[in-house]
Order: C-alpha cells, then sequence, then structure tokens
C-alpha cells in the first residue's frame, strides 16, 4: 500500500519541506558523482551508533565531524535512488501538511529533532552497529507520527500493487499510517540487529518523537483528529 496523494489542504507554501527534498536530491547528486567513493561518505557523513555509544573503542574513517553531527548529516544522505525517491513521497505526502500545522520554523525544528530521535534509537537499541545510517526516513517517521494524532481521517490515495497492476483507492490515514506502523514494529522485531538493511527501530523512534512533540509544536488552531467528514474508512 503506497501513498500517492491526500485531500488535506495546506494553507501555508510548505517552504521547510520543498527546502529539505531539494537538499536530498543535491545531496544524491554528490553522492552519485563521487561514484565507488560513496562508501566512503557514507561512512564520513553517516551515523554509526558505535562511534556515538563506545568512541574510544572504534576505529573508522571519518570526517572529522564528531559523531552527533553525523546524525544530522546523515538525514540528508540515501543509498539508492528509490530510498531517496521512497523517502521524498513520504515527505510530501505528509510533510506539508504538518509544516502547516506547525508554522515553518516549528517545523524545521520539529523534523531535525525526529531525526535526531530516530537515530538514537538505533543507537540504544544496536550500540555496537558498524553499520552506516543514512536517509531522511527517520525523521519523515516523525511527520507521519503527527499526521495521525491531527489528521488521522484525512482521505489518502494509495496504490495497492497485484502483480503488475496497480490499483488505486482512497483510505482514510489511521489505516494508512495505523498500517505502515505496524510494518515497522513487525520488521524491527524480525530484523537481524548490526546487519545491513532497513533501521526499522530508528522509523519506530521517529513517529513515537513525533507523536510527542506534535502538542508542544503544533498551532492551537489545528485540533487534534481533524474534521470527521465521512463515516468509515473508505468512500
Amino acid at each position: 500500500m503506497i501513498p500517492i496523494s491526500d485531500e488535506n489542504s495546506a494553507r501555508l507554501k510548505p517552504i521547510f519541506t520543498v527546502t529539505i527534498a531539494l537538499i536530498c536530491i543535491a545531496v544524491y547528486v554528490w553522492e552519485e558523482r563521487l561514484g565507488m567513493d560513496m562508501a566512503g561518505a557514507f561512512r564520513s557523513y553517516g551515523f554509526v551508533p558505535s562511534t556515538l555509544m563506545s568512541p574510544h573503542d572504534v576505529v573508522a574513517e571519518t570526517s572529522g565531524l564528531p559523531p552527533f553531527a553525523t546524525i544530522v548529516t546523515s538525514m540528508f544522505l540515501h543509498g539508492s535512488i528509490w530510498h531517496l525517491l521512497g523517502n521524498l513521497l513520504y515527505l510530501w505526502v505528509f510533510g506539508n501538511n504538518i509544516e502547516d500545522a506547525m508554522g515553518h520554523a516549528r517545523f524545521l525544528l520539529f523534523y531535525l529533532v525526529c531525526g535526531v530521535a530516530a537515530a538514537l534509537t538505533m543507537a540504544f537499541l544496536d550500540s555496537t552497529s558498524g553499520v552506516p545510517m543514512v536517509g531522511a526516513s527517520g525523521a519523515i517517521s516523525g511527520a507521519l507520527g503527527a499526521y495521525m494524532l491531527l489528521y488521522p481521517r484525512a482521505k489518502i490515495t494509495v496504490i495497492v500493487p497485484i502483480l503488475i497492476v496497480f490499483y488505486p483507492f482512497r483510505i482514510s490515514a489511521v489505516w494508512v499510517v495505523g498500517v505502515w506502523f505496524a510494518m515497522q514494529l513487525l520488521n524491527a522485531a524480525t530484523a537481524t540487529p548490526d546487519s545491513p538493511g532497513v533501521a526499522w527501530w530508528a522509523h519506530v523512534g521517529g513517529f513515537l518523537a513525533g507523536m510527542a512533540l506534535t502538542p508542544f509544536l503544533k498551532s492551537a488552531a489545528i485540533p487534534y483528529f481533524g474534521p470527521r467528514l465521512r463515516r468509515g474508512p473508505w468512500d
């Protein structure tokens, strides 16, 4: 189930949502130009949990940045074009409404703090991992957590791939985000620690951080749970 758009209009122009997307794109172009040196960029600017949790025991190739700073730089790196496009899709569908609900400056703060919370979740749960974490998905997961609180009844257009056919339909955000979060928990619980792949626990940490931060950063004019416009999850 892949979300491609929502029916939740925004009042403000998504300045930082677009800016974050453009920075991610620019950084990925830079990565591609590195060629075989891309792996070195990941080691230098990706976040490696063991360098933060056990810095004296680690010998690693670094850029000279302190480990905590690489949490921020890692949010703008992506491992492949599909990794990038998937994150940008979720950022656009869900991020613009959260920026609208919080305002530009508070949304930027929210995004960065959720990304930090996601990385720290992974670091505490797998403190010896030497695998670099890269990607915006931890921070974007925070936007999904906020969306669950603020707009669970908003209609999301999703596509479901069945064999080679993609079927579009609309469903309430509570189901889209709820299924997504359940999948993160399931994958996190069954993933092999310290192995390359998706940082599932980072997604869980970012999501929970987004829910926790939303009450403090949302505009007072934005209610929780949004207006009830229709009955049932489907039209």
